[in-house]
């Protein structure tokens, strides 16, 4: 089936991740210490945790450092408690953004995602006012030129949910978070390897945003992306040329 074009989206926001490489680790490290606090230090019972240490792994983050901080969130090592909390809220034009952060701090955490949003013409919504707008799902993001018919046959076989190629010819898997694993394995068996590969909150309608918009809204992520207690930022702006 057809999709709005998402491949320039995708590559834009690759590339400010990019840019940002040097926070990864910080937010690897969290994630790994709560998915192995609340799953356990086992890998092979805790997809979280897998996924995390694989992100640990593609950030070349050394071994003896995962094993610390999956130690520390066991209990083998001390180590800061964190937790998690979610902030919905609105950015330029309407636009629905959520905020996924680990914090030991919930006061300093909603005041600077409360700050950050009122500064640049966004404001803090209360829970469910934005969820709504996004399925949380497992999502596979390959390059325009991939066979469409290789990647269908092999996805729907593994158990995907629906293959969607976009107008410029990306082609994206969705999936149900718990078969995530089973149907990244599954295309990379075949040779297919997904430029982007995540357990995700996916946006179900999207806001076009141009000119001074645009320029608003990307500053207004780049801020709450900058946020020391932020892991991951989800909306549904879409940037057009």
């Amino acid at each position: 089936m057809a999709g709005h074009s998402k491949w320039a989206n995708i590559q834009h926001r690759k590339g400010r991740q990019d840019e940002k490489r040097q926070r990864i680790w910080t937010r690897v490290v969290r994630e790994i210490m709560v998915a192995a606090r609340t799953g356990g230090g086992d890998v092979s019972a805790n997809p979280r945790l897998r996924l995390a240490i694989e992100k640990a792994k593609a950030a070349n983050m050394p071994t003896d450092t995962i094993k610390r901080n999956v130690d520390k969130a066991t209990g083998n090592l001390e180590g800061v408690s964190y937790e998690e909390i979610r902030y919905e809220g609105y950015g330029i034009g309407g636009a629905a953004i959520i905020l996924d952060t680990m914090t030991d701090n919930r006061v300093r955490t909603v005041a600077e995602v409360r700050h950050a949003l009122s500064k640049h013409g966004g404001n803090l919504g209360t829970e469910g006012s934005v969820a709504f707008q996004f399925k949380h799902c497992g999502q596979l993001i390959f390059a325009p030129g991939t066979s469409e018919d290789q990647v269908m046959e092999v996805a729907l076989e593994a158990g995907a949910e629906d293959v969607i190629t976009d107008e410029d010819g990306a082609i994206e898997v969705l999936t149900s978070p718990a078969d995530f694993e089973a149907v990244k394995n599954a295309l990379e068996a075949a040779g297919l390897v997904a430029d982007m590969a995540e357990v995700t909150l996916r946006a179900e309608n999207s806001i076009a945003l141009t000119g001074e918009d645009a320029v608003k809204m990307q500053k207004l992520l780049d801020v709450l992306e900058d946020l020391d207690d932020v892991q991951n930022v989800f909306h549904n702006a879409e940037f057009e040329d």
